[in-house]
């Protein structure tokens, strides 16, 4: 999947009110994000498997929330403008997503899910040109999802639905279908509004 945000953060040049709009909605999936990691985790059939987990809900819990701090900072983004500015329809529809994959108490759900929203940022950030942008915002996007330990982290992911995605293949079709329409959506709203 090819987007206009992913070429414009590229270079550094999505314009400062569709990154900041992109950041404060991502952001808001944080706590969805870490509801479906959680129950990723207990549902896991290995003690490996939920160590992986436990390892990567501690980098989104930090470096990752940290960056979404230093970025509203950086673009001026009040803490009030991220409190009011409500969800968009495709915000609200992959927190929802998230937190129905996290009730099934399905690990195939829950791993259908990860994969689109993780597998598709190492797609798009493994695809940055050198030098990397020199903002940060930018820069710290790219290497967030395009490092060792995150393509370790994706490939685990995908081996693992490989594995158990067959014993539930509705479910793990439906949640994984739902999703790519979700991201795709996500992406598309950045840019609402322009003239």
């Amino acid at each position: 999947m090819e987007h206009r945000f992913v070429a414009e953060l590229f270079v550094g040049s999505v314009p400062d009110h569709a990154m900041a709009s992109y950041l404060i909605q991502d952001h808001r999936f944080l706590d969805s994000f870490l509801m479906l990691l959680g129950a990723a985790m207990a549902t896991a059939e290995s003690h490996e498997a939920r160590l992986r987990f436990g390892r990567f809900i501690g980098m989104v819990s930090g470096e990752e929330n940290t960056y979404f701090l230093r970025c509203f900072e950086a673009l001026g983004v009040s803490e009030q403008e991220r409190t009011e500015t409500p969800d968009t329809r495709p915000t609200a529809g992959f927190k929802a997503l998230m937190q129905e994959a996290a009730r099934t108490r399905s690990y195939a759900a829950a791993l259908a899910v990860l994969n689109v929203a993780e597998w598709l940022y190492l797609d798009w950030a493994s695809r940055a040109p050198s030098p990397l942008p020199e903002n940060f915002v930018y820069a710290e996007w790219i290497t967030l999802h395009d490092n060792p330990d995150f393509r370790d982290f994706v490939a685990f992911l995908r081996s693992e639905l490989d594995r158990v995605g067959p014993s539930e293949p509705d479910v793990a079709r439906d949640f994984f279908q739902r999703a790519v329409d979700l991201e795709l959506a996500f992406f598309d709203v950045t840019y609402e509004g322009e003239g």
